[in-house]
């Protein structure tokens, strides 16, 4: 959040948010679309993109409904209600009371940010479908994803930005390492072991993605989009949102380019897909960094996450042989893990302010164990309530499709379409 306090409209400001708001929303469709629709088989596609589509309208009418104000109101806390532990209350359901001249503290009307935080809502999920792609029921998803939603995604946005105990024990978040990477990437790899591989999955030899081109599209819209992610989650134009701007961009350039440089010496080639995988990675990582490291720590966490994910990619799924079809897990579970613990070891005053908070680098080892605390307390709730709902989903409506359906292709049986003539 940056430090600038105004009690009147800020046009500049809100300019900017809107535009960081559309970013955010390209992130979704169409880059997650075009990214995990170009990894999967040409059977496959329109589940995808159906399942994002689903994802943008109906996450977007929960956010209005009551998700805001679950993640963001602060009625129970005001009320000394103890369920604000876990949400923020009821009072702005359907954004109630909030007027056109409801004004943050940065001079952008609420009903803007409402708008920018529902983006976030959105591209979450869509990330948790790339683990289990290519094998789950369209009914199954669609229940699952409401019900995640619900429980997962509102109750961790309101622990670390709503005024929660994550937020208050002082966990640096800035633009969703937490509360997007690491609740979605765990999500997604619970969802492939409890969903099981696909059929035709063997260790060893990947699945090839039938449209490069498409990921590559992908990737560059979510390149784009997470300048508005990052740059503005400061909710302003100011220094502090050029620089997340700046280390977003060098942190997602750092990483691509280590990638490139491991899948040439490990696989002789550089590859698209590669490249694509670690700007990606990159960017993941220094999501919860980009409002309180420098330049420096940009390029350490870039390189950094790109050869743990790699790693995590190449190695450890294939010894494990667990079926993340899209890497969902490999690159936004480590990538968001990654980029929470080491905001604990690279955020610098240079950036946060003379009274700011600062990392284990420059000699703040209580912030990295803050930091580490916020970590786990992500990854053990997102375990624990995505086994459950998994399991309420798979008793009732079912998850996986049957085995005819897997083999000939979901996008003609959960769907009735083609995308390519034959």
């Amino acid at each position: 959040m940056s430090s600038l306090l105004l009690t009147t409209l800020d046009t500049g400001n809100t300019a900017w948010m809107i535009m960081a708001t559309i970013l955010v929303l390209l992130m979704s469709i169409p880059g997650i679309a075009l990214f995990y629709g170009g990894l999967v088989r040409q059977k496959n596609i329109l589940s995808i993109l159906m399942q994002t589509v689903f994802i943008v309208a109906v996450v977007s009418l929960i956010w209005v409904a009551f998700g805001y104000s679950w993640a963001f109101s602060t009625e129970y806390a005001d009320s000394g209600n103890p369920l604000a532990c876990v949400i923020g209350g009821f009072d702005k359901c359907f954004l109630h009371g909030i007027g056109l001249d409801a004004i943050m503290p940065t001079g952008i009307p609420e009903l803007t940010f409402a708008m920018f935080q529902c983006m976030f809502a959105l591209i979450t999920p869509a990330l948790i479908l790339g683990a289990f792609a290519e094998r789950v029921k369209f009914s199954g998803y669609v229940l699952f994803t409401v019900l995640w939603v619900i429980i997962a995604y509102l109750p961790m946005a309101h622990w670390v930005w709503g005024g929660g105990f994550l937020q208050e024990m002082g966990a640096i978040d800035f633009a969703g390492g937490t509360v997007v990477h690491i609740n979605a990437g765990v999500a997604a790899l619970v969802m492939a072991l409890c969903v099981g591989k696909r059929d035709d999955y063997r260790a060893g030899h990947p699945i090839t993605p039938h449209n490069i081109t498409f990921v590559f599209m992908g990737m560059s819209f979510l390149w784009l989009g997470w300048f508005g992610f990052n740059a503005g989650s400061g909710l302003a134009a100011d220094g502090l949102a050029a620089n997340a701007f700046l280390v977003t961009h060098i942190a997602t350039a750092a990483a691509a380019t280590t990638w490139m440089l491991i899948d040439w010496i490990v696989n002789k080639k550089p590859t698209t897909v590669g490249a694509c995988t670690g700007a990606v990675a990159g960017l993941v990582a220094i999501t919860p960094a980009a409002g309180s490291t420098d330049i420096f720590g940009a390029f350490c966490i870039g390189i950094i996450s790109t050869i743990v994910c790699f790693f995590m990619v190449a190695v450890v799924k294939e010894k494990f042989k667990y079926d993340d079809a899209l890497d969902a897990f490999g690159v936004h579970g480590m990538g968001g893990i990654l980029g929470s613990v080491l905001t604990g070891v690279f955020a610098t005053r240079y950036v946060t302010g003379a009274e700011g908070v600062q990392g284990a680098l420059y000699g703040d080892w209580h912030q990295l164990w803050i930091q580490v605390v916020a970590t786990v307390v992500s990854i053990i709730y997102s375990i624990v309530v995505t086994y459950i709902i998994f399991k309420v989903v798979d008793k009732t409506v079912g998850v996986r499709v049957d085995k005819r359906v897997e083999e000939e292709g979901l996008d003609i049986y959960e769907h009735g379409e083609s995308a390519y003539s034959n």
